[in-house]
């Protein structure tokens, strides 16, 4: 399965989340392939979508109070 890897650089510290498109009723969706299934993110049809809920973790990760 290919997979994405997705990062960002931060002064302390280094994170990242793997993305993985994965079937779902009526189509195709990005998923956190850690979390398989469950890890659901947006359908394939909204990238920009895809890329700000994923800008979102990154940076709750690196900023844990921006939640």
């Amino acid at each position: 399965m290919p997979l994405l890897w997705i990062y960002a650089s931060g002064v302390a510290e280094d994170v990242g989340v793997v993305v993985s498109v994965r079937a779902v009723p009526g189509g195709w969706a990005y998923h956190r392939a850690q979390r398989g299934r469950f890890g659901y993110l947006m359908p394939c049809a909204d990238a920009e979508a895809a890329a700000e809920r994923i800008d979102l973790l990154l940076k709750h990760r690196m900023f844990p109070s921006t939640w």
